[in-house]
């Protein structure tokens, strides 16, 4: 293959919901299909992400497997792969990986994995197959690369390509009506969190603990913490616990979370563990300072008091007192906001699709030499 010749490939995600991972697919596959190389993406077929690529002018086929080990739903892809004469299956989610390395197994197809969080793989005999059986490994940050390589998996073969934001998207805030309606004072100060509630690497108590920290100095300030999931419980253990009830909003999963985002007066992010973090990709984008733990990935975006302060994980003290020293002093947050703003481009989405591409062409390169 010369460096020029178009690339074809079929993109799997099988996930039922839209999130930052689908996010970044629909951002690949069109970018890919600007650039001239050929793209279609398998998807759920009742799932807002299908109608949501379809709207970006990506080919979207149907895909909707009954398991990871769903052997029809892998012909499937091994055929869609055919018909659009592919050379790449790259599967985005976990389930997926499974279907394509079934789908791939026996062919000249290369299988792709690309991997966004930071968890352990779980070590099951079909885990180890599919993980082990891929060309390449595309690792979202320097983080999920130490994590694949404390596994056991082959450097050689895992390829670290940042995610990416698009920095033509427009500011748009939400406006004072939506924040009423969420029981929140938009003359007030917010402090805005977007975060999956999943264990074990997301920390919503630490959030709230924070909140609880800066209000000793700043009792006007609220919290507004966006995203659902199996620690919404605990987190609303903690807010009762801590007196938060008439100043913490717990609002679950949001469409218009992005505008609830730059809404916010910071942003904050307190997880134990991330991929990468894109959410303080979009704080920068949007101009709000941003207040984080130190948490994997997080530091390869934010650059401790220079683009965001960051504070150790699980400490909610450290945190809130960031969050503090941002309300109190103009100037930091001005300076925050600065840096991040050229910060940003460089997690741009056509960063994020060149290195893939380049990333695409080692697989194909290695695997023929």
């Amino acid at each position: 293959m010369s460096g020029g010749d178009p690339l074809r490939s079929v993109h799997v995600d099988t996930e039922r919901t839209w999130g930052g991972g689908q996010r970044q697919v629909a951002w690949l596959a069109a970018g890919l299909v600007r650039r001239g190389h050929a793209a279609c993406v398998l998807a759920r077929p009742d799932s807002g992400y299908a109608g949501a690529l379809r709207g970006s002018g990506v080919e979207v086929l149907s895909l909707a497997p009954l398991a990871e080990w769903d052997l029809l739903a892998a012909w499937r892809i091994r055929a869609a792969a055919r018909r659009v004469g592919a050379e790449i299956v790259v599967a985005h989610a976990a389930h997926a990986a499974a279907l394509a390395a079934f789908a791939t197994f026996g062919t000249d197809l290369r299988l792709v994995v690309t991997r966004r969080v930071a968890h352990p793989l779980r070590w099951s005999g079909l885990s180890r197959w599919k993980h082990r059986r891929a060309d390449l490994i595309v690792a979202v940050s320097g983080r999920v690369r130490d994590a694949l390589l404390g596994d056991g998996l082959d450097g050689a073969r895992i390829r670290v390509v940042h995610s990416g934001v698009d920095l033509s998207r427009p500011r748009r805030p939400a406006e004072a009506s939506t924040l009423r309606g969420l029981g929140l004072d938009p003359e007030r100060p917010i402090a805005v969190m977007v975060s999956a509630l999943i264990p074990p690497h997301k920390d919503p108590e630490t959030f709230l603990r924070a909140v609880a920290a800066a209000r000793r100095t700043h009792p006007g300030l609220q919290g507004l913490l966006v995203g659902g999931g199996p620690l919404m419980d605990a987190a609303v253990r903690t807010r009762a616990a801590l007196g938060l009830e008439g100043a913490v909003a717990l609002v679950g999963h949001r469409d218009d979370a992005e505008r609830l985002l730059a809404a916010g007066s910071v942003a904050v992010l307190s997880s134990r563990d991330e991929g990468l973090g894109t959410t303080l990709l979009d704080a920068m984008l949007w101009q709000v300072p941003i207040a984080a733990t130190a948490a994997g990935g997080v530091r390869e975006i934010v650059r401790d008091g220079v683009d965001g302060l960051l504070s150790p994980i699980g400490d909610g003290e450290a945190l809130g007192a960031h969050v503090a020293a941002i309300l109190a002093d103009r100037t930091l947050g001005e300076r925050l906001v600065a840096s991040g703003r050229e910060r940003v481009r460089a997690f741009s989405v056509d960063a994020m699709v060149e290195g893939t591409i380049d990333a695409y062409r080692h697989a194909l390169y290695s695997a023929r030499c």
